[in-house]
């Protein structure tokens, strides 16, 4: 699965999703794209999965239609937090489909 990193993402993450291809918005030159036209970037490159902290793109955009699924983590993004509930979000990635959307909340404690 080809995955895209949204700006607040924690890198890290990545070595945690073996077998799949992560890029990031900046290395792509869309770190600067609205919500809206980053999706639409993101579709058009072929991306299968958009990895954000965007608690709001659920409300902010129409996401019927979609084909890229959206994994969102919610709660804390430190990566402290978040590298302990890495076998999760990996399991959540694997297992989304195209145009699906599904919250993964990080505890802050």
């Amino acid at each position: 699965m080809r995955i895209l990193f949204d700006h607040g993402t924690p890198k890290g993450l990545a070595r945690a999703l073996p077998g799949h291809t992560v890029t990031t918005a900046y290395s792509q030159g869309w770190d600067r794209l609205t919500n809206g036209a980053l999706l639409q970037a993101a579709e058009e490159a072929g991306l299968d999965l958009m990895l954000t902290t965007d608690r709001g793109l659920r409300y902010q955009q129409n996401l019927v239609g979609r084909t890229i699924a959206i994994v969102v983590l919610t709660g804390s993004t430190k990566w402290s937090k978040v590298r302990s509930h890495v076998e999760r979000i990996a399991a959540t990635v694997d297992v989304a489909i195209a145009g699906s959307y599904v919250e993964v909340e990080i505890p802050f404690e």
